[in-house]
């Protein structure tokens, strides 16, 4: 198995699995709507297509931000805090985001696809050994905003892992913490960033799915899978 690093600036020639990773919060936000009840998520990349989308789509529902905040149209935000207090009980949900889903839906030559975070850290690496890839591509999203540190910190505990290592979960887990993107949950002094959603995104394994992304009706799919 080999491994390769890209950005949302290089992840259009990722080939063979592409892990799409966005810690803080996107992929995290999403593990936590499946939790809820969640049937599916469509990634999309821009608001007007998740307006759309939900338009032709009855009972969906819109989450996601632009600069953090929810737009006008969406239903929920990007908030763990939040999702995790809402019944999405076989619900669809369409997902827009300014990293993660970015990341999808710019990853053209993957031959397979799955979303990733550290809530899901040891299902995500079961699914992708299931699929014993030759290439594994790790897209750390947030690089081209940030830093990115969060992504790339989850995209090499995952590797430790898939190489058999036995890493210290907290040595990453502190990087996290220590990423410029973290800072503002830190502060605590923004209503959409709660401090709480940095304590979701640094929960290890608080799920047992990983998140295949697939197409159906020429749409990216997400769903949670147990490996």
């Amino acid at each position: 198995m080999k491994f390769s690093y890209t950005t949302l600036d290089t992840c259009h020639n990722a080939t063979g699995l592409v892990v799409v990773i966005d810690v803080i919060r996107a992929f995290t936000n999403a593990a936590f709507a499946f939790s809820r009840g969640a049937e599916k998520i469509h990634p999309v990349s821009g608001v007007e297509d998740a307006l759309e989308l939900k338009r032709q789509l009855p009972g969906a529902l819109a989450c996601g931000e632009v600069g953090g905040i929810p737009p006008d149209g969406f239903d929920f935000g990007n908030s763990p805090t939040q999702t995790n207090l809402l019944d999405l009980r076989g619900r669809t949900v369409i997902q827009r985001t300014g990293a993660g889903t970015q990341g999808v839906a710019r990853s053209v030559l993957a031959r397979q696809m799955v979303a990733a975070s550290f809530v899901v850290a040891s299902a995500t690496v079961k699914y992708i050994r299931s699929l014993a890839p030759e290439q594994v591509s790790f897209v750390a999203t947030g690089v081209t905003y940030d830093g990115g540190g969060e992504d790339i910190a989850c995209a090499e505990y995952l590797e430790a892992l898939l190489h058999d290592a036995s890493p210290d979960a907290n040595h990453f887990l502190k990087r996290v913490r220590d990423s410029h993107d973290a800072q503002q949950f830190l502060a605590g002094d923004l209503p959409h960033a709660p401090a709480s959603d940095l304590d979701h995104c640094t929960s290890v394994d608080k799920f047992s799915f990983a998140m295949p992304i697939t197409r159906e009706n020429d749409l990216p799919v997400m769903r949670a899978v147990h490996p």
